[in-house]
């Protein structure tokens, strides 16, 4: 299995618009994040988490051309605003007729047939993203052998999923998280997980924090992720590296094989 991170930024990207600061303005294309998005791919079967806002450009920089299905953490706009993009799978895929399932909660479901529901209405346009949405409670094999597990976290107040992908989870957007989801994600190979800034967060987890919870899963290894513009990745990849070489910071167009 294959993960190729798309994007590690938090909602607003890094840089961020109209600011200087050291990491925006650094040449580092390492400190370029776009918002958070990750490709799963095994055997020919390629699955996507969330549609950020950079799905074109994401899909376009890193040459995507197939997505077989999509996992819905939340219905925040930086994991949700790109759906329209899936249009142009949707047409690649079209000599076999093929619509491209897609996975959430209940509320996500919901949330998303509300606010697109262009997409969902009777298919008289070409152009519209032809998807079939499906509500996810429970551990499903999406493909032989490829197990999906909802891993429910809390963000700020907010009850939303992480995925467990047989060996791999990721747990983006993350304030909070119960012992029974820590249960869920016991014997994992790679963890990727929120790691904003590092400072304390209403809605989602510190670098101390993101660390924390790593050292109570104790994954092979673990990658931070949704890292605002105050995380410089040269600065972060020393300090984990000095605190345990089991911590590495992504960026955007990394490639992670299990």
């Amino acid at each position: 299995m294959k993960i190729l991170v798309l994007g590690c930024g938090t909602s607003t990207g890094v840089p961020l618009i109209g600011c200087r600061c050291k990491v925006c303005a650094s040449e580092n294309p390492k400190n370029k994040r776009l918002r958070p998005s990750i490709l799963i791919s095994e055997n020919n079967f390629d699955i996507l988490i969330d549609t950020a806002p950079d799905l074109r450009t994401q899909a376009l920089k890193f040459n995507i051309a197939n997505i077989d299905a999509v996992l819905y953490t939340h219905t925040h706009a930086d994991h949700i605003f790109g759906i329209d993009d899936l249009r142009m799978f949707n047409y690649l895929k079209k000599q076999d007729n093929k619509f491209i399932p897609v996975y959430a909660s209940e509320t996500a479901v919901n949330f998303i047939k509300d606010k697109f529901d262009y997409i969902f209405k009777e298919k008289t346009e070409s152009s519209k993203p032809y998807l079939i949405p499906n509500i996810i409670k429970e551990s499903f094999e999406i493909k032989s052998g490829l197990f999906i597990t909802p891993v429910p976290v809390y963000h700020g107040k907010n009850l939303i999923n992480g995925y467990r992908i047989n060996d791999f989870a990721y747990i983006t957007d993350v304030s909070s998280i119960t012992e029974s989801s820590l249960g869920l994600l016991k014997g994992l190979n790679v963890l990727m997980i929120d790691a904003l800034r590092f400072d304390s967060h209403k809605t989602h987890f510190s670098i101390a924090e993101a660390i924390n919870v790593a050292e109570k899963i104790n994954p092979s290894r673990t990658y931070f992720t949704h890292m605002g513009h105050n995380i410089d990745y040269d600065e972060i990849k020393e300090i984990c590296s000095c605190k345990s070489e089991k911590l590495i910071p992504s960026y955007d167009g990394l490639s992670i094989e299990l």
